[in-house]
């Protein structure tokens, strides 16, 4: 790794912020089922498999602490669920929704379509 370059009190790196993700063979269904069996996890996963790109951390609205926020997107990202990288000072996610089709085919269309009715019967829609 390159030494930081220090300027002030700031310090800077050229080498790129990189977060570890298990590979594909380390994916584990139980794993991913205790990732998705929280609420707030859910709810994460339900809003980034409805978008069309990346989304930053900060985009989501949740009721919980930053903090909080971060320990679900980390069970999230080290289970395989979702998959995150910097760009710039965003931290961005995506689901792992290939990774996920190949090792459970139809697990998280199932998961995420059940949780769509529930919400939709709960009129949380």
């Amino acid at each position: 790794m390159e030494s930081p370059a220090r300027s002030g009190a700031t310090v800077t790196t050229t080498a790129a912020r990189v977060l570890a993700h298990p590979s594909r063979d380390e994916i584990r269904i139980e794993g991913v089922l205790h990732a998705l069996s929280d609420p707030i996890r859910l709810r994460i996963v339900r809003q980034l498999a409805g978008a069309t790109d990346e989304q930053a951390c900060s985009h989501f609205d949740l009721p919980v602490s930053k903090s909080t926020t971060t320990h679900h997107f980390r069970v999230l990202r080290e289970n395989g669920v979702i998959n995150q990288f910097y760009r710039g000072t965003a931290k961005l996610s995506c689901v792992r929704t290939e990774d996920l089709d190949v090792l459970f085919p139809g697990l998280l269309d199932s998961v995420l379509g059940g949780a769509d009715r529930q919400a939709e019967r709960l009129g949380q829609g």
